[in-house]
């Protein structure tokens, strides 16, 4: 599956758009992780129990987002995005979305 930012995909031809697609996760902080990244807040820099878990549910949602595009019969997906808000004062939503398409060699 090639994903890309863009609204193609170089060298490639879109023949087929065949809508939109996407993938969506929600991950809950632990008490634990809370805990850390209160004292890592106090002196300040990067919250690396944050960052880990972010970084997967980004990795889930395209993982999702390709699985739905593939259902679909896509072998692309263009304009490829990622939002994030919270639900709650411990859940982290993601979603990666795009439109599915289908692309040939040009």
């Amino acid at each position: 599956m090639i994903i890309v930012t863009t609204e193609n995909v170089p060298n490639y031809k879109v023949t087929e758009v065949l809508g939109p697609v996407f993938g969506l996760t929600v991950r809950a902080r632990g008490i634990g992780k809370d805990i850390v990244a209160s004292f890592k807040g106090l002196v300040g820099g990067e919250i690396n129990q944050y960052t880990e878990m972010l970084e997967d549910a980004r990795k889930q949602a395209i993982d999702r987002m390709v699985r739905n595009a593939t259902a679909m019969g896509a072998n692309a997906i263009v304009m490829m995005r990622f939002d994030s808000g919270e639900i709650g004062q411990n859940m982290s939503e993601i979603i990666a979305y795009g439109t599915a398409v289908k692309i040939d060699k040009a």
